[in-house]
This record gives structure tokens, C-alpha cells and sequence, in this order.
């Protein structure tokens, strides 16, 4: 057992693939018990989050195929996942389910299951239903969805990750022991990221890709989420190998790698996108690296420039054609943000692809040189997280920042395995990715287990089981107020109005100096009055964000009300009086701007 499944252990006492197939082979427990306890676990979650599921297999079908199961464990055969209950993301096809990619105008029903999905049942395990994702497996936030939006299992107010949304949400609450996602640019790495858990992206070919619908064809990779690197092992060991019917599988090959030179970006390249927490929590995991190997800094740039390509160049024509018909026949179908971004690949010419084909080789060779000087990579899987509020306010721009240390990996066909390194405060999840040449596979599997040894992670936070935060009240009194400029810092953290008030007769406002946008400061006063304010509710780990971004000479301290009650409010440093404009006497904010207009 792993450092880090001793660390999985939650109210919803979650069993892994592999404990369960060794007590379903041993007779110590039955699939059909399997079954029904996945039927209760899932019934609980519905009151909470439906929306991780496009549909689901029906009571009846599982527990006939978990009976068909125990039948073939009874007679003798020895399955490697006996009864292990699995998610699908719903644009992978499996027998008996709908299709959709997440767009009900493209549903079909398959006739057959992917690759994938014939050796995992013909393994034992037992799929539970198809799971919601980015719309055409566009996107790494997942909220691009006609079915909803998954949200993190940890912290509701976050984004999961996408496109892989449903998959992750579905392992991290403890309702299946592994589901199947896919990887484009990141869609396998950062909802592990973001929920806590292992996220195994094989090398391109690895497992079979036929029976999933391509977001790029040529770089599409189905991927693996579990709590634990054995599980992520037993799934690689049913799923892997060569499907002669996938024009883009090949044999089954692992290279031994050693892991005495690791790589990191240059710490001038390294991008938080205004998160420290994540900063600290990468230096810290490279801590425990420099105990494994030599770290060695090397230049990100050749990366970032392939990383480009995918969505900046030529390969967002390979989307483009993948939804071809779908954009033709019923462009409102598709998700607006999705459509933006896959349009445009309909303008690339013949030439620019091929100018991209020949500038992505330039650096694919650079990388496989790369691979001469160094072992491996451990980059940060994202460098920052977002809530869901955010996204609706930016969602291309804030999907970008996410693939920041993705996009790049299946590009120049190689290897990736995400694995939790920290918890940030408001619950969410920070990840390293380690990367490696293709067919590295199990040798990142092993460094991860090396550095799981070491690494001393906290157990997991509590799951957000009810979509209940602690909150805060906090009092503001000038450019925070509603209209006014930086009202969008509350909304942005979904921060509930709670009311109107004045503050006890003890205030004085001033209007401070050359301060942009214009801001007052409040300052407790025994000859003071009362100051307008508005009272805001948020969560604590908002709340702690806000405080973040608070600038000197401003802070938040205790402000207290007209009816003797304190709430959190903006203070000011004495430095804040320098230049400033006493306009206690007209009661608020709101007055001075109404009397500069």
C-alpha cells in the first residue's frame, strides 16, 4: 500500500479496484454486494451532484452484470478487476449506452464498445454509467455542458476540470473506484489536479482509441483516474496493448528510465497566474524531489511554442473536421464557447498545416535531444484553479491559463502521469505532472510511487457532501460597493448580499490621495459618525483570496455596526491619511461619488 492510500480514507470508506477485485476473486465478498453498495453510493450523490452523469446503467442491468460476474468467478476464473465498478466519459462508446459527447444532437447509439471498454469488462469490472464532460471534449474546466456542470468534490464553488469533468468528480467521491477520461491537451491531468487524485495519460497508442469520438485524432489519448498509483497499474495492465482495428495503436513497449536528472521550467518561466499558494506548494514538492534526483532548471520556451500550435495554429482544423458535420448541419447545437474556439480551424489552409507539421518536428527533435540531458520532467499540472463563477466570466482566457503546462505533452508524443502534491486552503487540489519520453509509462508510475514515499501529504479535506461552506460576513464602503468598480471581486466569488447598514457612530471616511480607482479608507474614531456600508456573505476560502488582493494601505479588520454586532470590514494604516479628504460628514461613499459627478 502507498503513502497515498492510506491518506484515501473518507466517510464514504472507499475500497480501491484492486482491494475489491481480490476479495470479489477470494468469495470474501460478491459483485452483486459490490453492485448494490454502488447503487447506494450513487443515490446519495444524486442530492448533491447529478450532473456528473449523462446516464447510467439501470439497478436491474448492473446487478445482472455483476451476477454474470460472480457466475465466472464460481467457475473458476480469476478476473483482474472481479466487480470493480468503472465510469465512462460519455465520449467513449460503450454497448448499451447513447453517445453524446455531451451534445444531444449527436447522439447515436454504438453498436459496439471501444477497444478499451471490451477488455475492461471482459476483465470483470463493471460499468456504471457514462460521465459528463466538456462538450466534444473541449475545454479543461468543464463547464462547457448542456447537462450541467460538475463542480469540485472537495469545494462546490470550484470548477472539477475538464474535459474529463464527470470522470474525476465520480472517483474523488468514492462512487466508482476508477473512470476513464480523455487527454488532448490536459483533459486527463488537471480535473486529477483540482480533485486530489492520479491521473494516467499513456503514451499515444498505448491503449486503443477506437470507439472514442476525436477531439484531435492524431494526439487523442484515453486516460485512466484513480486514487492510487496500484490501481492506475492494474487498469494499465488490462487496458494496454496493441488493437490491430486502431489505425493509430502500436505494440505495447515500457522503457526502463532512471530518474536521477529531473527537469522544471526555469523559475523566470514559471507561471502562478497571481496564485503563491500554488508556487509554494510546487517549490515544496521539488523539495522532495531533490531527494530522488539532480533538479535541473531547462528552458520552457520550445514547449510553449508547440503548446501554441494547438490551439494558436494549424491543429484546431484537426477539431475543426472532427465536428464537422455537427457545425454544418446544426451549428446551435454546439456549446458557444466550444463553437469559438473550433470555427476558425475552417480558415486554416493546407499551407499554414504543413508550415505547422514541419516547425512542430523542429521541436520535437529539440525535445527528443532533451531527453539526452535529463530523465524526466515534474512541471506543475496547472498553475492556479478558478471557481465556476470565474469561468462564466472568462472562459476562454481562464481555460488557457489551465493548459498552460499541458497543451504540449501529446504534441511531441509523450508519456504523463499526474499526481496529487498538496491541498490548497480552500480545499481544491495542487498536482505535479511527471512527463517522460513515449512508452515511459511504467517508470513514471514508479516515480511517482518514490515520490508519494516522501512527499508527506496532509489527508484529504472533508468532501463537500452538502454544498455547505463556512462563511464570512464582511462589511464594504467603497469600490466594492454594488455598480461601483471593483464590485466584480465579490461576484466573481459568488459573495451573497446580505444588506444595507450603517456602522456604530465611531467612523470617520476619508477619500485617499491619487488612488486609482478612487477608494476611501475607514478609520475607527470616538469623534467619528456613522459610515453607509453593505454587508456581504462569502466563503471562507473566498474570503481568504479576497483578503489576498486587499493593496496597503487598505486592510480588513473588525468593523462594527449601528446595532453593536461586528462584522469583517476594510480599515485603513495611518499612511492612508496622507493627502486624504475627511468626508465623514456625508455619510458614505456613495454621496462623495454622486457629488464629484
Amino acid at each position: 500500500m502507498t503513502v497515498l492510500d492510506r491518506n484515501r480514507a473518507t466517510e464514504l470508506d472507499r475500497r480501491s479496484a484492486t482491494a475489491i477485485a481480490e476479495a470479489v476473486n477470494a468469495g470474501r465478498i460478491s459483485a452483486v454486494e459490490v453492485a448494490e453498495e454502488t447503487l447506494a453510493r450513487l443515490a446519495a450523490y444524486d442530492a448533491i451532484q447529478p450532473q456528473i452523469w449523462i446516464s447510467r446503467a439501470t439497478a436491474e442491468a448492473l446487478l445482472a452484470a455483476a451476477r454474470a460476474i460472480d457466475a465466472r468467478v464460481a467457475a473458476g476464473e480469476n478476473l483482474p478487476l472481479a466487480g470493480v465498478p468503472f465510469a465512462v466519459k460519455d465520449n467513449i462508446d460503450v454497448a448499451g449506452f447513447e453517445t453524446t459527447a455531451a451534445c444531444p444532437a449527436f447522439a447515436y447509439r454504438p453498436e459496439a464498445s471501444a477497444g478499451v471498454i471490451e477488455r475492461l469488462i471482459e476483465a470483470g469490472a463493471l460499468c456504471v454509467g457514462k460521465t459528463n464532460l466538456d462538450q466534444f471534449a473541449t475545454g479543461l474546466v468543464g463547464t462547457r455542458s448542456p447537462y450541467g456542470i460538475p463542480r469540485n468534490a472537495y469545494n462546490l464553488a470550484y470548477v472539477s476540470g475538464g474535459s474529463s469533468s464527470g470522470s474525476s468528480v465520480a472517483v474523488a467521491a468514492g462512487l466508482v473506484a476508477f473512470a476513464l477520461g480523455t487527454d488532448t491537451a490536459g483533459s486527463g491531468r488537471v480535473p486529477a489536479a483540482f480533485n486530489h487524485l492520479i491521473g494516467f495519460k499513456p503514451t499515444k497508442g498505448r491503449w486503443s482509441t477506437r470507439g472514442l469520438v476525436p477531439a484531435c485524432r492524431t494526439l487523442d489519448c484515453i486516460t485512466v483516474f484513480t486514487d492510487d498509483t496500484t490501481d492506475a497499474r492494474l487498469v494499465d495492465q488490462v487496458a494496454a496493448g496493441f488493437d490491430q482495428a486502431d489505425a493509430y495503436s502500436k505494440p505495447l513497449a515500457d522503457l526502463p528510465r532512471e530518474r536521477k536528472r529531473i527537469g522544471v521550467p526555469r523559475r523566470d518561466q514559471r507561471a502562478w497566474f497571481g496564485d503563491a499558494e500554488s508556487e509554494f506548494l510546487y517549490d515544496r514538492a521539488l523539495e522532495k524531489f531533490a531527494t530522488l534526483g539532480e533538479i535541473v532548471e531547462i528552458d520552457l520556451a520550445p514547449f510553449q511554442e508547440a503548446a501554441l500550435l494547438l490551439y494558436g495554429g494549424p491543429w484546431v482544423a484537426e477539431r475543426t473536421a472532427a465536428m464537422a458535420e455537427i457545425l454544418a448541419s446544426d451549428p446551435d447545437a454546439v456549446d458557444p464557447t466550444v463553437r469559438t474556439v473550433v470555427e476558425p480551424g475552417a480558415d486554416v489552409s493546407a499551407v499554414e498545416l504543413f508550415n505547422g507539421i514541419y516547425r512542430l518536428a523542429d521541436l520535437k527533435r529539440h525535445a527528443d535531444t532533451l531527453w539526452t540531458s535529463i530523465d524526466l520532467m515534474a512541471f506543475p499540472t496547472t498553475g492556479t484553479t478558478y471557481r465556476v463563477s470565474e469561468l462564466a466570466a472568462a472562459p476562454v482566457a481562464l481555460n488557457s491559463n489551465l493548459g498552460f503546462y499541458t497543451n504540449f505533452v501529446n504534441l511531441l508524443d509523450m508519456a504523463a502521469l499526474a499526481v496529487p502534491a498538496g491541498i490548497r486552503a480552500n480545499a481544491t487540489g495542487f498536482g505535479i505532472t511527471l512527463i517522460g519520453p513515449a512508452d515511459t509509462d511504467r517508470a513514471l508510475l514508479d516515480t511517482a510511487d518514490a515520490y508519494l514515499a516522501t512527499a508527506d501529504l496532509p489527508s484529504l479535506p472533508t468532501l463537500d457532501l452538502e454544498g455547505k461552506m463556512q462563511t464570512v460576513k464582511l462589511a464594504v464602503v467603497g469600490a466594492h460597493l454594488k455598480d461601483m468598480p471593483l464590485h466584480w471581486q465579490l461576484t466573481s466569488r459568488e459573495a451573497t448580499f446580505v444588506g444595507a447598514f450603517e456602522t456604530a457612530p465611531s467612523y470617520k471616511l476619508y477619500a485617499m490621495a491619487d488612488s486609482v480607482p478612487p477608494k476611501p479608507a475607514l478609520v475607527h474614531s470616538e469623534d467619528g459618525g456613522s459610515i453607509a456600508v453593505e454587508v456581504y456573505e462569502l466563503g471562507v476560502a473566498e474570503f481568504g483570496s479576497f483578503v489576498v488582493e486587499v493593496p496597503a494601505p487598505l486592510a480588513i479588520g473588525t468593523v462594527t455596526l449601528a446595532d453593536g454586532s461586528s462584522v469583517k470590514g476594510f480599515v485603513a494604516e495611518p499612511r492612508a491619511m496622507t493627502g486624504a479628504e475627511d468626508i465623514t460628514g456625508l455619510g458614505g461613499w456613495r454621496a462623495y461619488i454622486a457629488g464629484r459627478a
